[in-house]
């Protein structure tokens, strides 16, 4: 467990160290997680980048948010944005066909095992997604502004203290 927490703390340390405003940041990774929850992994930073060039936002947080969905997550997010959508859509696919068929593509990692999946089963990964998207966002985005800002404030005090203890 040790692992994940020097993981964490990395990351959240690459987040609040960036050297731009804390909006900039900000903006970056919600870029990034929108992307990464409403479009499949392999197109993912090919559409964040260019949309942290477009509205300004952080690339690193882009191409870094991305990675909510990865070999290891996509698991358990793209079934659960699967049967959700399928609720959105108001069909009833089952949480054990959702699997079957994205495991296969999984598997296979072709884009041959994604054609051969039903339309129904795409509009509800994409309606999931978007839903997810939507509500992690702005969680997203607000949590590492409050992230970066609160780093900043600490940051500048200890600075201050050490200035003001060697006159």
């Amino acid at each position: 467990m040790s692992w994940i927490r020097e993981k964490v703390r990395a990351l959240y340390f690459k987040i609040v160290r960036e050297k731009a405003s804390p909006q900039f940041i900000a903006k970056g990774w919600a870029i990034g997680m929108c992307v990464g929850c409403a479009i499949p992994f392999g197109v993912q930073i090919c559409i964040s980048l260019p949309t942290a060039f477009l509205l300004k936002g952080s690339k690193i947080g882009a191409t870094l948010g991305t990675l909510i969905t990865n070999p290891v997550s996509i698991w358990f997010i793209y079934p659960a944005q699967c049967w959700v959508g399928s609720r959105i859509l108001g069909k009833d696919v089952s949480w054990t066909a959702i699997n079957k068929a994205l495991a296969c593509v999984l598997r296979e990692q072709e884009w041959s095992a994604l054609a051969k999946l039903s339309g129904h089963l795409v509009t509800s990964f994409f309606a999931g997604g978007f839903l997810f998207a939507a509500i992690m966002t702005p969680i997203t985005y607000y949590t590492v502004l409050n992230m970066v800002k609160g780093y900043r404030i600490v940051h500048e005090r200890v600075r201050r203290k050490k200035k003001s203890s060697r006159e």
